[in-house]
């Protein structure tokens, strides 16, 4: 294992191996939605507000392509890091060789499919035909660069199997810069528009995938791959897209929630899409603290239970949910009472109806915070334990309770109604997810009682 980083969380203490962890998960799931963000104070600054909509609008839209890529490559992950906890480098590197193969067709497939169905599908979201040009142009290059994103994320995903969440923070923040410099010179040098968005963000995407790369081959022998790790098993395929395919959904199932209330809120017209756009951005850098905290718990969930220490599997919740609850509070004082003046980022501080519309979402949905944080706490615990069934189903009670709630309320009552949508879906994933957590901790503890008495 020498030149290796790893990080070997079935031994020392929890609490401090999972802070350690997160903070650069944290700061590395900031960057990464800096690309987008990035796009969007630019686009917002120097095109006008209509810009800032057309990109804003596009969010959700991302979040269920993108987030579809993620999930599925967090998902292989987890066998990568239960192997890696119970020491088996051979089987590991099999399932690393493995994942390549599904992350590869899953993005190529993928791309060819939203090309086709780019200009369909923002119609079924009420895009406005003044918007639709450049929200076209702006996810038609998204698409193209699907592969990109799915390398990233893939590699990433790895090196946090095994321990290492420094190394992707730094290539993120090196190409995040890069996408920041190349927004500036494709929009204000070269007048392209919102398509000059799209390109900066791929190209800035595709230098992180390299970074990773080329890290893993100089430090990570462990993460060689020889011709016989390639050997295709079905059996390897079918396990991997047993966790990966649920974990994807689960995202892909949020983000279809997301595009649906996207809907209701275009139909109110652009001012409120900005502001509810500007809203979201904010709200997802302070809740980045809640899916650092949560990628955080899956590898160490993973190499614990692969390493058969179910009782710091335990502890690592039990602490993981005191700072979740800490955090929740710091979150919701935040938003409350400064909320306005963050949303000066992405508009001028002119545009008072726009701001109104970002700080009345704010006012409205700040106390469910810690639900937020608890979701993604007891949906990756259950992941890091092998478990994708009923973190999906999560997701599936969140999406009915947003459908169920927009159709109710969209266009028929004022727009509390469509921002209250937020709340109800995420108290409506935890239904499914605690007593899960608490049956398959109580089911463990029997099984280890009985082995121990044979």
């Amino acid at each position: 294992m020498g030149g290796t980083k790893t990080n070997d969380m079935t031994v020392g203490n929890p609490a401090g191996l999972i802070i350690r962890f997160t903070i650069p998960m944290c700061l590395g799931n900031i960057f990464q939605q800096f690309y987008n963000i990035a796009d969007s104070i630019i686009a917002g600054q120097f095109i006008g507000v209509d810009a800032l909509a057309a990109i804003g609008s596009t969010g959700s839209l991302m979040f269920f392509v993108t987030g579809w890529l993620s999930g599925l490559c967090s998902g292989f992950a987890i066998l990568v890091s239960q192997w890696f906890g119970a020491k088996r480098y051979d089987r590991m590197r099999h399932y690393v060789a493995m994942s390549i193969y599904l992350a590869v067709a899953f993005s190529v497939v993928m791309t060819v499919i939203f090309e086709i169905a780019n200009e369909p599908i923002l119609r079924l979201m009420n895009s406005p035909e003044e918007l639709m040009g450049d929200v076209k142009a702006y996810m038609g290059i998204i698409y193209a660069g699907l592969l990109v994103t799915a390398a990233y994320n893939s590699l990433a995903a790895f090196l946090r199997a095994l321990g290492d969440s420094k190394s992707p923070l730094y290539f993120l923040i090196i190409s995040a810069v890069i996408n920041v410099v190349l927004d500036i010179v494709f929009i204000v040098w070269f007048g392209m528009g919102v398509a000059g968005c799209a390109y900066a963000t791929v190209i800035a995407q595709g230098i992180s995938a390299l970074l990773c790369l080329v890290y893993i081959w100089k430090k990570f022998p462990i993460l060689h791959l020889k011709k016989m790790d390639f050997k295709i098993s079905l059996h390897s395929l079918g396990r991997l897209l047993a966790l990966g395919i649920p974990m994807g959904l689960q995202f892909s199932i949020t983000a279809i929630g997301t595009i649906i209330v996207q809907g209701a809120v275009n139909v109110y017209g652009a001012v409120y899409m900005a502001g509810f756009s500007a809203a979201g951005k904010i709200q997802n850098i302070v809740a980045t603290v809640f899916g650092a905290l949560g990628a955080t718990m899956a590898t160490y969930v993973g190499q614990n239970h692969g390493a058969g220490r179910m009782d710091r599997v335990k502890s690592g919740v039990r602490c993981t949910q005191i700072m979740i609850l800490v955090w929740s509070f710091v979150t919701m004082v935040v938003m409350y009472f400064f909320g306005e003046y963050m949303t000066f980022l992405f508009v001028d501080p002119s545009e008072t109806e726009v701001v109104e519309v970002a700080v009345l979402y704010f006012h409205t949905v700040f106390w469910a915070y810690p639900f937020v944080g608890s979701i993604f706490l007891y949906r990756n615990t259950l992941q890091g334990m092998g478990y994708g069934l009923v973190p999906m189903l999560g997701g599936v009670f969140e999406l009915a309770a947003r459908a169920a709630l927009v159709a109710l309320v969209a266009g028929k009552t004022s727009f509390v109604g469509v921002c209250l949508t937020d709340p109800a879906a995420w108290i409506a994933a935890l239904i499914p997810l605690i007593p899960y957590y608490f049956y398959i901790m109580r089911k463990q503890k029997r099984e280890m009682v009985r082995e121990n008495n044979v």
